[in-house]
């Protein structure tokens, strides 16, 4: 990581994607404000959204390139931080949920679609290489997207209630159906499924299909969201009409309770390697990745535009997805 040359100032998140906020914070002098300076991100100069004399705020814009960015005054030669900016990875995407990483690093993504919509594609798959392609078809409205422990990847469609294989040729088959309206998902090491359905019903769903429910939830106005814990505790975010939001945690019994409150529209989930939650949260003007901890402590680890949700790299970095693109950090 590059270090600046003017250590007090103050650069955060040190990660974002287009359209996300970063704000400087003044060092030991203050900002020039007459007239009203302009932030630059690499080669790209960007008018603020605010400014004061401690304070500059600024929102990413789409021509800054993948990579670190040197953050400083436009004109001026001495950075004030570094931000890693997001390389784009694939657009024309319609992501309701978080993406998937296979254990080779190649990655998974949906278009989705409105509701009953029959699109021509319904997954792509980002070789770790590079490059998109195409690769199933056939599930209207695939909306959550998971590994079983076989490294089989499974989709739910909102549309028909129904959890559907997809082999690596690309071929569906079904798996568990009758789940209302099927959104999150999420495997334990023995096979265990989950599935949220965004009406109120947490199901599980052993090896043979069986259908259980399991724990009941407020229903949300768009999408149940499900992540795994350590001790195999299923966190939920279900974004619903308030302002703000509670992570719900069920533990192996089926008992609810709320993990962590005070998000704004919280959307996809995933767990790091050491057990740690992180949260997109898609509320404008604070849309981003954040890691939660129990109680609602919270840290924003990179900002962007409606992000959607996130996936760990098997080896490094995170994948970082929007409504209609993914990106990936290197660094995190």
């Amino acid at each position: 990581m590059i270090s600046p040359r003017h250590p007090a100032a103050r650069v955060a998140p040190g990660r974002a994607i287009p359209g996300g906020r970063v704000v400087v914070e003044a060092g030991d002098a203050a900002f020039p404000v007459d007239p009203m300076p302009r932030l630059r991100f690499g080669a790209a100069d960007v008018r603020l959204s605010s400014a004061s004399s401690r304070r500059l705020v600024a929102h990413l814009p789409a021509e800054v390139e993948g990579g670190l960015a040197l953050v400083g005054l436009a004109g001026g030669d001495e950075p004030l931080g570094v931000v890693e900016v997001g390389r784009q990875l694939a657009a024309g995407l319609h992501q309701v949920d978080s993406p998937a990483f296979d254990r080779d690093g190649n990655l998974y993504l949906t278009f989705s679609g409105t509701r009953g919509q029959r699109v021509p594609v319904s997954i792509f798959r980002v070789r770790a290489g590079g490059g998109r392609e195409d690769f199933a078809s056939g599930i209207v409205n695939a909306t959550s997207l998971a590994f079983d422990p076989f490294g089989e990847l499974c989709v739910t469609s909102r549309f028909d209630g129904t959890v559907y294989r997809v082999k690596m040729d690309g071929g569906i088959e079904k798996v568990a159906s009758e789940l209302g309206v099927a959104c999150g998902l999420v495997f334990t090491p023995d096979g265990t499924m989950y599935v949220g359905d965004r009406s109120g019903t947490l199901f599980r769903v052993n090896a043979a299909g069986r259908v259980i429910p399991f724990a009941s939830l407020p229903p949300s106005i768009a999408a149940f969201h499900l992540a795994l814990g350590p001790e195999e505790e299923v966190y939920v975010s279900a974004p619903t009409l308030s302002t703000r939001d509670p992570i719900y945690r069920v533990d192996r019994r089926g008992d609810v309770s709320v993990f962590a409150e005070g998000l704004g529209r919280p959307q996809g989930l995933a767990v790091d390697a050491d057990g740690t939650l992180y949260v997109a949260e898609a509320l404008a003007g604070a849309s981003g990745v954040y890691r939660v901890r129990s109680g609602g402590r919270r840290e924003l680890m990179a900002s962007g535009d409606g992000v959607i949700g996130l996936a760990f790299h098997p080896e490094r970095g995170v994948a970082v997805a929007s409504n209609d693109a993914v990106y990936l950090f290197d660094r995190w």
